[in-house]
């Protein structure tokens, strides 16, 4: 494994995510043995929610992180959306509070390392959001602070607000990145790098689909997320349609660059990610170890800029752009 600064952190250049696999998508043993292979595989950084599965990714994280020592990794969870039925959410100094205890219970955990405001909060004045934060940092229960899907303006503002009040800045942004997704390379990143601020690039094989295992016309594998009635609605609400038979057929012509490099397909759609300095770690999910060994061996893979122009010119025409 390598890693990457993310201030101020050191982090593995692959993390490992709990959106819906750890949430519920999986059976609760098999998901303690993916996290457990991430661990074994040099993955340090796991990334959760209090939102996923309404508590459940955080609590089936922190029992399996728990038989392990404290400083062999880094927790990052997130507060924005409601937990389960509950009406509250948002980014207030009250929810701030209360989601973060909740967190480090569920966890089983003093701290985190990484707190990030899941979306942007409109109805909260930001130098609130910011001085809850900071407080939070101070009290020790937090290491650094993140965000997520946040526009390049609002980075800025954020940043001058910290700057302004001698508040504690953001480390880190988590957009969605891949060889089908690039809009934060249009304002995202270039904010990120004026203002110190790394980025943890989720969904970097497109929800699955540039595994390759889906094919145009094709009913989904069983046992893929594809197939799967509680993970795969979101294949179709994440920007784009996913499954359809067009992009497919796109990500169809990826098959043979892959192969004359040796690499699967996942290991070069993560390769192609981590191309970015800008990039601090993919976050990558599984609901096998298996798929985790595999994916790690992307670490360290360089991409010539003839296998680039190949990628772009496969796949140019369902990328979605800023």
């Amino acid at each position: 494994m390598q890693f990457r600064h993310l201030r101020p952190l050191h982090v593995s250049e692959l993390s490992y995510g709990t959106w819906l696999t750890v949430a519920g998508g999986i059976a609760r043993h098999q998901a303690i043995r993916c996290i457990h292979a991430a661990l074994d595989c040099g993955i340090t950084l796991f990334d959760t929610a209090n939102q996923y599965g309404a508590g459940e990714a955080e609590r089936v994280l922190g029992e399996a992180l728990s038989t392990h020592p404290r400083d062999r990794y880094l927790i990052a969870t997130k507060l924005f959306f409601p937990v389960g039925d509950e009406p509250d959410r948002g980014l207030s100094p009250a929810q701030i509070t209360k989601q973060l205890e909740r967190s480090l219970q569920r966890l089983r955990t003093d701290y985190v390392d990484l707190y990030q405001c899941h979306r942007y909060d409109p109805e909260t004045p930001l130098e609130e959001t910011m001085q809850a934060l900071h407080r939070a940092v101070e009290s020790g229960k937090v290491r650094t602070l993140g965000f997520s899907e946040w526009t390049a303006d609002q980075i800025e503002r954020a940043t001058e607000i910290a700057e302004t009040n001698g508040l504690t800045p953001f480390s880190s942004s988590q957009p969605q990145y891949s060889i089908l997704w690039r809009k934060p390379e249009a304002k995202v990143f270039p904010a990120c790098t004026r203002n110190g601020i790394g980025n943890l690039a989720f969904s970097p094989l497109a929800h699955g689909v540039l595994t390759g295992k889906y094919a145009p016309g094709q009913t989904p594998p069983p046992g893929t997320r594809a197939a799967s009635g509680k993970m795969n609605i979101f294949m179709e609400t994440a920007g784009r349609h996913y499954r359809s038979d067009y992009l497919l057929a796109a990500v169809e012509q990826l098959q043979p660059i892959a192969a004359d490099l040796g690499l699967t397909m996942a290991q070069m759609a993560l390769a192609w990610v981590l191309r970015r300095p800008e990039v601090a770690s993919a976050i990558i999910g599984a609901s096998r170890p298996e798929q985790i060994e595999e994916n790690v061996r992307a670490v360290g893979v360089v991409l010539t800029g003839e296998t680039l122009e190949r990628i772009d010119r496969a796949v140019g025409n369902v990328v979605v752009w800023d």
